[in-house]
């Protein structure tokens, strides 16, 4: 199993605006950046996005160390997701859960795609090298979603 090292981040100007995300992928010397945008989303939208994003690009399982800097990302994943399934994705509140099928695709990505996941939280824009080149990609994003710049190839 690979041991795979993965920064992620999510950007938005307005929010909702336009967003992007961002994800930095490592394997040893291997370095792959992806990124990309929308023209109209939130930021825990693009945050949620970049995960997915980044566990969709490994082409097998992998033993992953996952950086994020979304609380919403972290706590979702390793707290409130069992109960929401639970209550047939309801909140405590019984309201119905924001952004549930980006939730719903990145539970099955991460319960059923084999990885074996280590979450890890770091603070964001506090000068990790990692988080730092992920919030620059998702700044990339948004400049995609306004048309600033072309998709990447």
């Amino acid at each position: 199993m690979n041991d795979i090292v993965i920064y992620t981040d999510g950007a938005c100007k307005g929010n909702p605006g336009p967003g992007g995300w961002g994800a930095v992928l490592r394997s040893g010397s291997t370095e792959k950046e992806l990124y990309g945008g929308e023209p109209q989303t939130t930021n825990n939208r693009m945050e949620l996005l970049a995960v997915i994003r980044a566990l969709e690009a490994l082409k097998r399982p992998c033993a992953v160390t996952l950086h994020v800097d979304s609380q919403y990302v972290l706590k979702g994943m390793t707290e409130w997701l069992p109960g929401w399934k639970a209550k047939g994705w309801r909140t405590s509140t019984k309201q119905p859960v924001k952004n549930v099928e980006l939730w719903q695709e990145l539970d099955a990505l991460v319960n059923g795609a084999g990885h074996k996941i280590q979450w890890r939280w770091v603070r964001g824009h506090n000068g990790d090298a990692g988080n730092e080149h992920a919030d620059r990609l998702a700044n990339l994003g948004v400049e995609v979603a306004m048309g600033r710049r072309p998709p990447p190839a």
